[in-house]
């Protein structure tokens, strides 16, 4: 019992800090214009306080394996809260947006080198057949912090002064510091294990370019420039380089091996689209509500909020009978559901009411919770354990890079359909509806079409090594 006690004191302590970090980043959303005012500059001003975070969190996340490996996975670990910390209090103390800037920057490199090693403490603390409740879990902070932080920030920012929202984080910080140090085990630190500098450069300026420009074409008019354009493709190129040099090194930054295993790739495929359902629906859903429908903040919060908590259930549901059953049960199941539930926002009118999108979202939080963290516990169970960190950093930088480039995608696309659904006459809240309906049809389309993929996940108790 007491070792039972010991592996779950392990998910506490990983889950505060990564829920601070994927809730400080959801708070801010809402807030950018009141940040505008703040520090007397636009609306591309203050998108670099999530820009930067973003392009920072995906350059680190490809050395976070090495780092591991190199220092011991508990020390990076609690090196990444150290810097959070310390991100979160030069933000609250910052008189300039530069600071505030710089400081998302340092919480952007802290958050690289938390959530990679976060699921490789956890598989290193639980035994494969119960290491899908286990990341369920934990996975609750990973699902509900993205639903609820912007209507956590909005109430920040309606009665304290926005540096609260930096200020929130530093009780999460230290209390995951606190059961970090005391709790995590040390793993072996491996001192010869030997930098890859050109691979370095090639996966970091590449995955920079690539997360820059995701990040800038949010904003539909600066989507198509010349300039993003151009570097889209020459990140795509370096990160094309980089694995074209990574396959020949014979002690690679990243181990690109892991993705000869199926099981391993199919969990990208799913978790990949399950992420497109989340931040789809996140994105999409507050224009439904306040521009479609006229309803205020407060109602889309409430929207999400029962979500999030069905999200979070189904996802340890979905654990305990992927330990039991395997993937095939619930992986699936839980794509086929996000999808479903997709189709019906694809098909709601300004006559539905609130409760039935209510009820329409709580679904699509039961679908996202069967579908995204056993997908990925299903695919990290299938590497080998050395390799749990470096398969782990992948997963993020690749569903992170999915969740962007489905925001960019959708829109893109909720602008153009809008624009032109009012050229041919209807009013704004008409047009709305119709190009978020048709954007969700094709979030449905898009996620329906990792099912086979999820189908063919094999348990741990297959031999993947035969595929």
């Amino acid at each position: 019992m007491g070792n039972l006690s010991h592996k779950w004191l392990v998910v506490l302590s990983v889950l505060f800090g990564t829920f601070a970090v994927i809730l400080n980043n959801s708070m801010l959303n809402p807030v950018l214009p009141e940040l505008e005012d703040v520090f007397n500059t636009d609306a591309v001003g203050v998108s670099w306080i999530l820009t930067m975070f973003m392009i920072m969190m995906g350059m680190t996340m490809p050395v976070t394996g090495y780092l591991g490996d190199r220092w011991g996975k508990k020390k990076v670990y609690i090196i990444g809260l150290a810097l959070f910390a310390t991100g979160s209090l030069i933000g609250a103390v910052s008189q300039w947006l530069s600071i505030v800037i710089i400081a998302r920057a340092i919480q952007g490199i802290a958050g690289g080198l938390m959530m990679p090693n976060a699921m490789a403490l956890i598989f290193q603390a639980f035994p494969k057949n119960q290491r899908g409740f286990a990341v369920g879990i934990y996975g609750v902070s990973v699902m509900i912090a993205p639903a609820i932080g912007p209507t956590i920030g909005g109430m920040i920012a309606e009665n304290f002064d926005w540096y609260f929202l930096f200020l929130i984080n530093l009780p999460f910080a230290f209390i995951s510091m606190f059961f970090s140090i005391k709790f995590l085990k040390s793993t072996e630190p491996d001192p010869t294990r030997v930098f890859d500098w050109k691979g370095f450069v090639l996966i970091t300026s590449g995955v920079g370019m690539v997360l820059y420009v995701l990040g800038q074409a949010r904003d539909f008019e600066h989507a198509l420039t010349g300039f993003n354009l151009t570097l889209l493709v020459l990140g795509a190129l370096l990160i094309y380089m980089f694995i074209k040099y990574e396959l020949k090194q014979k002690a690679p930054l990243l181990d690109l091996s892991i993705f000869k295993v199926k099981t391993y790739r199919y969990s990208i495929v799913a978790t990949s689209a399950a992420s497109i359902g989340l931040f789809s629906n996140l994105f999409l859903l507050p224009y439904l509500i306040q521009d479609g429908y006229g309803l205020s903040m407060v109602k889309t919060g409430l929207l999400f909020i029962p979500s999030a908590l069905a999200s979070g259930a189904f996802m340890t549901i979905g654990g305990r009978i992927l330990d039991k059953k395997g993937p095939k049960l619930v992986v699936p199941t839980g794509l086929i559901v996000l999808t479903f539930a997709c189709l019906m926002f694809g098909l709601v009118d300004l006559e539905t009411s609130f409760w039935v999108l209510l009820i329409i979202n709580i679904i699509h939080g039961m679908g996202l919770g069967f579908g995204n963290m056993p997908a990925t516990t299903t695919g990290m169970n299938a590497i080998p354990d050395h390799l749990v960190a470096q398969g782990s950093a992948m997963n993020n930088l690749i569903r992170q890079t999915a969740s962007s480039l489905g925001i960019v995608f959708f829109s893109v696309y909720f602008e153009i359909r809008r624009g032109m659904y009012q050229v041919s006459g209807l009013t704004t809240n008409e047009a709305t509806l119709e190009a978020i309906n048709e954007a969700f049809i094709v979030a449905a389309v898009i996620i329906a079409i990792s099912v086979p993929f999820a189908y063919k996940m094999k348990g741990y108790q297959n031999d993947d090594k035969k595929e």
